[in-house]
């Protein structure tokens, strides 16, 4: 599939948002292991946005909000292994983006996470498919205040861009030699949100969960009790509260689960970096396996 010729604009925001990493300090709360102190800011061989946007492939999907109501188009965008092996089914990475990368470019999403996982040692080290859809302006993948310390009901139904999200992992399911047995869901702040509210809505379509600073609905606890989960906030958040990530894991914990949790002494809101850098937090998520069907 063609892909868009990159732009100025978004080139220029995109390459700032590669630069903008930092080695940050982690305390951990309760016997969890904290991940290891030291952190590359940016690798040597971080892509740059041009190389990005060749080696993410553009697609889209089509989503209908309601009975009688014309389809939605929304772009994705999606990075393979750096060699597929025939016969050989690989994990897929579902990654949602925060709020300042909404838009309509398809490439702003990129930040970050998928930047990070497109590096030469990441694609060798966790040879995998990412999933990177993109939320439109003024959406959000879960309709809640971010601001508020006290959760929101859990929605009967998902956003329309959820929606989109989860098309999207189906028609990458159908396309793709993907792993059912080892499909991940990550997301920070506005997608940290949304991998809470994913992972309950899907429970049984996920290896392992990697919410960071977001929330979700303690309620729905139950729901997802057996799934590792791997939580990370900065104690010092001012955009989305730590109290937020504090109950679901108490609300987790107290359904019988067991999720691992770390909190980051002093740190704001960008508890990412930290997480998504730590080599051991990827180790931990690419060795989650569900047991395959019928075992």
């Amino acid at each position: 599939m063609p892909r868009p010729a990159p732009t100025s604009a978004w080139l220029g925001r995109l390459a700032l948002g590669v630069l903008l990493t930092a080695a940050l300090p982690i305390i951990a709360r309760g016997d969890d292991a904290a991940p290891s102190q030291e952190k590359p800011a940016v690798s040597a061989d971080s892509p740059n946005a041009e190389q990005l946007a060749a080696l993410y492939e553009a697609r889209t999907v089509r989503v209908a909000p309601a009975k009688d109501v014309e389809p939605v188009e929304f772009a994705y965008r999606l990075l393979e292994p750096a060699s597929i092996t025939p016969g050989t089914r690989y994990p897929l990475v579902i990654f949602l983006h925060g709020a300042g990368e909404r838009g309509n470019d398809n490439v702003i999403q990129l930040k970050y996470f998928p930047t990070w996982m497109a590096e030469q040692n990441a694609r060798q080290a966790h040879p995998c498919f990412v999933l990177a859809p993109q939320c439109r302006d003024e959406q959000k993948w879960v309709d809640v205040d971010w601001s508020k310390i006290e959760s929101t009901p859990q929605s009967p139904t998902p956003t329309v861009d959820m929606m989109a999200v989860i098309a999207a992992i189906e028609d990458t399911l159908k396309r793709e030699p993907i792993d059912p047995t080892r499909i991940y869901l990550t997301g920070l702040s506005m997608g940290g949100y949304g991998s809470w509210d994913l992972a309950a809505r899907m429970p049984d379509r996920f290896a392992a969960v990697l919410p960071i600073c977001g929330g979700g609905d303690e309620a729905t606890a139950a729901k997802i009790k057996d799934l590792p989960i791997w939580c990370f906030h900065g104690d010092a958040d001012t955009a989305v509260r730590v109290e937020r990530s504090r109950t679901m894991i108490e609300a987790l914990r107290a359904a019988g689960g067991t999720p691992k949790y770390s909190e980051l002494a002093g740190v704001g809101h960008d508890s990412w970096t930290p997480a998504y850098r730590d080599p051991d937090v990827l180790a931990w998520l690419f060795a989650q396996k569900k047991p395959a069907k019928g075992k």
